[in-house]
């Protein structure tokens, strides 16, 4: 599919969902909406996931759209409907759409992208670019501009903001300068950061002041950086016990007037799940209730 003809198509789509989509979206927050990544519950289908969120406190869900994920690509037109519509029924708003794809063209992306704008989620976030080893830095870089323009235009064509992940080191927008030098001339309103508390702690507060200015989701996540058989890893860890500074991050929240979708990603494999995910949860909720009282 050309860049032109998936426009065509979403703008297309668009159009018809221009009204559902202003009564189907979360109502209007004063603080952050703290979700779950999805793929933290893949032992709950979609149908009754929603629910337990609701029973566990949870504003809402980042849903993820990734083979093995509760939405695959091949099922996707007819999954993300669902699985939405099965969130909102519960009581839990989706607040983002996300994605392992990085191509805009690809049509699971432009799939989703689509029924994230009809059904009124108000962020979408593709995966991580990686720089690999076929182009020099800089080529990447270029290739890596041109599309995330074509994503600034899909966010303005369907209504929704997409946010770039700051991901692991080898990826694009580890360092959230690079992010910033490919999007600095695009709509702030269509394209910005999914700021990843755990990958940013080691850039400093620079890179959340940066971030802050065009935040569109957070990535809850917190680690350290520890060393293994010669090679530095970054480990995961409980909220809190990690080299994060939490304070700051929502104080940075607090002053950006920041009520988007905070996800949290539990990425440490607990033995007990569920009560990690309960423990994170709390945490979040007792930074949002000192930094927004």
């Amino acid at each position: 599919m050309t860049r032109r003809a998936a426009l065509a198509a979403l703008s297309a789509a668009s159009a018809l969902a221009q009204d559902a989509r202003k009564a189907a979206g979360p109502p209007p927050r004063t603080t952050p909406a703290l979700c779950l990544y999805s793929d933290q519950m893949m032992k709950v289908g979609y149908e009754e996931m929603g629910g337990i969120l609701k029973m566990i406190g949870f504003d809402g869900v980042d849903l993820m759209v990734q083979p093995g994920g509760h939405i695959t690509p091949e099922h996707a037109d007819l999954d993300l409907e669902r699985g939405i519509e099965s969130m909102n029924g519960s009581g839990v708003n989706v607040y983002s759409v996300s994605t392992s794809i990085t191509a805009p063209t690809d049509k699971t992306l432009q799939t989703a992208v689509s029924w994230a704008g009809q059904m009124g989620v108000p962020v979408f976030r593709p995966g991580d670019w990686k720089y690999g080893t076929g182009a020099e830095p800089e080529q990447r870089l270029a290739q890596v501009a041109r599309e995330m323009q074509f994503f600034s235009q899909i966010g303005a064509q369907v209504g929704v903001a997409v946010a770039i992940h700051n991901g692991p080191v080898d990826s694009v927008g580890a360092a959230l300068w690079d992010t910033q030098m490919v999007i600095r001339g695009l709509d702030p309103r269509t394209i910005g950061y999914a700021y990843d508390t755990g990958y940013g702690a080691s850039q400093g507060p620079v890179a959340l002041r940066l971030a802050a200015s065009r935040l569109k989701m957070v990535v809850a996540r917190d680690g350290y950086w520890s060393k293994e058989g010669g090679a530095w890893k970054f480990v995961e860890c409980p909220l809190g016990e990690g080299m994060v500074d939490w304070q700051e991050v929502f104080a940075a929240l607090r002053k950006a007037e920041f009520t988007g979708p905070v996800s949290l990603r539990v990425g440490y494999e607990p033995k007990d799940e569920l009560n990690a995910i309960k423990k994170d949860l709390d945490f979040l909720k007792k930074h949002r209730a000192s930094a927004f009282a």
